[in-house]
């Protein structure tokens, strides 16, 4: 009976802290949803929070059951509840976004922390960095991210296209190109959705969930929403890391295509469906040399483990 009372209570605390975050952050967590819906390059958070609870319910018998949690522990995640509030209260007082959104992350971690322990922010730690993966960064900080590698993608885009002998130059992130039989040029610019920018931050988040999903029998045998192990977790880190030129080469390579086809058939080539049909289709490849990486990764880390 007292264990039933206790995880009843227990149950009734989540929900009330639930409630009261709803409350707190409801404005700022509906701003970032429609910011989701209409942002092409944050779309992906559309799926995180219903990835996340997908996994935590499917796995509930799994998360570690209430205990006695750590003086330690305790203060640590007060301190970074009353963390997440003070940024919740800046973001609000200089209309700062991404300061409030990252509020709620740190505060749901605090909390986390303090009402079940240490053990559980382990187990949910990989959450609290797919949801970070999902706010949108400040557009200085984007801007500053999304130019080199527009600039990076053409020059990458122009060695490819010369390698079909099509005269081209590059102006910046613009590309000039010549269609066979014209007389006039035709100029190509590299914008921000052509620079892998938009397929980074969803490849990023894909690169986490695949060394999540892909830990090591050791993580597994402790249970499905095991802690990663030191090698899990590097091979994740490596994993993003890699994603990165992943995603700005197979975009160069459909910026290369879109150059050669249209100095075989003119502008229409760079417009319309068959663009969109060259996006789709790097994407799909992105995603599949991500997942040769991480098979990949995981043989050498494999490797390195039996040694």
């Amino acid at each position: 009976m007292s264990d039933e009372r206790t995880k009843g209570s227990g149950a009734l605390s989540w929900l009330l802290v639930a409630a009261a975050i709803a409350a707190l952050y409801w404005a700022t967590l509906a701003k970032l949803g429609a910011d989701w819906w209409t942002d092409e390059n944050y779309t992906h958070g559309l799926l995180i929070p219903f990835i996340i609870g997908f996994v935590l319910w499917t796995n509930r018998d799994d998360l570690p059951a209430p205990g006695r949690i750590s003086r330690v522990a305790g203060l640590l995640g007060l301190g970074m509840v009353l963390l997440g509030i003070a940024f919740l209260g800046l973001g609000v007082l200089g209309s700062e976004l991404f300061t409030q959104r990252m509020s709620f992350v740190i505060l749901a971690a605090g909390i986390t922390l303090y009402l079940g322990g240490k053990h559980l922010f382990r187990v949910c730690g990989i959450f609290f960095v797919l949801f970070t993966l999902a706010i949108p960064l400040p557009q200085i900080v984007f801007n500053k991210i999304a130019l080199p590698l527009q600039f990076t993608a053409s020059k990458i885009a122009v060695w490819g296209i010369r390698l079909f002998d099509v005269p081209t130059v590059r102006k910046g992130n613009i590309i000039d190109i010549l269609p066979a039989g014209a007389m006039q040029t035709i100029s190509l610019e590299v914008v921000e959705a052509c620079s892998g920018i938009r397929s980074l931050m969803t490849l990023i988040a894909i690169a986490l969930l695949l060394g999540f999903f892909t830990r090591s029998e050791r993580s597994l045998s402790a249970g499905v929403l095991s802690g990663m192990t030191t090698a899990d977790l590097a091979r994740t880190g490596i994993l993003m890391l890699l994603s990165i030129p992943v995603a700005v080469m197979t975009n160069a390579v459909r910026v290369s295509a879109t150059g050669w086809l249209t100095y075989l058939y003119g502008i229409r080539a760079s417009e319309g469906t068959l663009h969109e049909i060259s996006g789709l289709v790097m994407y799909v490849a992105a995603l599949g040399i991500l997942f040769g990486l991480n098979a990949a990764l995981r043989q050498v880390f494999d490797r390195r483990a039996e040694a």
